[in-house]
C-alpha cells in the first residue's frame, strides 16, 4: 500500500484536483480500493475529499507540502534514519521530511524517544506504540501546527540530545539556511542550543530558493540530507564549510 500511496500523492499533487473515479483508472485499482486509500491519506492530513474529488489543501498546510514530492522526501528520511541508533533520544522540528523521519523511526527503530514541537508529527505517528513522544508546549501556530515562543524555550531547557533534525525553506551561500517564519526560526535556534549536532533535511530544489529569515549559521550545521539534484557548487561550498552532504537519488532506475 505504501507504494500505491506514493503514486496517489504524486498524481494528486500533479493535478491539484482529480476525480476519484479517474484516479482509480490511472492506478488500475477498483473504486472501493481507491476510496480506502484516500480515507487513509485524508485521516493523516495529506489530502482532502470534496464531492467525488481528491484535492490538496492550502499551499501553506504541512499536509499539502508533505504530499508534494512525497517519494523523494521519504528516501531522504530513510537515509537520515540510518544515523539514529536504538534507544536514542532525538529532537525533530516540523517539516515534511522531518515528519517522514519520525515515521521511519517509529516503524524501524526500537525504544526511540522523539522530542518535538510539532503537533502534526505527534498526530502523524500516534498509531505506533513502540515510540516515546514528548510534545513541547508553547504558542500554537495552527497552519504549521507547531509550538513556538518563550514557553517552548523554557520546555527545551530541560533537555539535551545528541541530534536535532530540522527542515529549511531555502539556502544561498550569502544567507546560509533560511526559513519563512521568524518565530519558528527562533525556536529552531533554541532547539540547536540543546543539541550536540544539527542536521537539515531538505529537497535539492530548496537550494534555488531563499527564505525571509535566517535559521542557523552554517558552522552550527553538521550535515545536510538531500537528493542528488543539489547544485554542485552548493555541495562543494557546504563541504568546504565542514558540512557533510548526504544524498539520495532524485530519480530511481526504471
Amino acid at each position: 500500500m505504501e507504494k500505491r500511496s506514493a503514486q496517489i500523492l504524486k498524481t494528486i499533487s500533479e493535478n491539484q484536483r482529480i476525480e476519484v473515479s479517474r484516479l482509480a483508472e490511472l492506478l488500475e485499482v477498483s473504486p472501493v480500493t481507491i476510496r480506502k486509500d484516500l480515507d487513509f491519506l485524508e485521516e493523516r492530513g495529506l489530502i482532502k475529499r470534496e464531492h467525488g474529488f481528491a484535492i490538496l489543501g492550502s499551499p501553506d498546510d504541512i499536509g499539502n507540502r508533505l504530499a508534494v514530492n512525497y517519494e523523494i522526501k521519504r528516501r531522504i528520511a530513510q537515509l537520515a534514519a540510518t544515523l539514529i541508533k536504538a534507544g536514542e533520544t532525538v529532537m525533530i522540528e516540523s517539516g515534511s521530511c522531518c515528519t517522514l523521519l519520525a515515521e521511519e523511526l517509529a516503524v524501524g527503530k526500537k525504544n526511540i524517544t522523539i522530542i518535538t514541537n510539532s503537533a502534526f508529527i505527534a498526530n502523524y505517528i500516534r498509531k505506533y506504540s513502540g515510540i516515546r513522544l514528548l510534545l513541547l508546549g508553547g504558542d500554537y501556530q495552527s497552519i504549521s501546527q507547531v509550538t513556538v515562543g518563550p514557553i517552548t524555550r523554557i520546555n527545551l531547557e530541560e533537555f539535551f540530545v545528541d541530534k536535532l533534525f530540522i527542515g529549511a525553506d531555502g539556502f544561498t551561500q550569502r544567507t546560509g539556511f533560511t526559513g519563512n517564519d521568524y518565530s519558528r526560526a527562533e525556536t529552531v535556534r533554541d532547539m540547536a542550543r540543546q543539541s550536540n549536532n544539527t542536521f537539515i533535511l531538505t529537497e535539492s530544489r530548496k537550494f534555488d530558493q531563499q527564505g525571509t529569515v535566517s535559521l542557523l549559521p552554517i558552522e552550527d550545521v553538521g550535515g545536510v540530507f538531500t537528493d542528488d539534484g543539489i547544485p554542485e557548487a552548493q555541495e562543494r561550498y557546504l563541504e568546504s564549510r565542514n558540512v557533510k552532504v548526504y544524498k539520495v537519488p532524485l530519480h530511481l532506475p526504471g
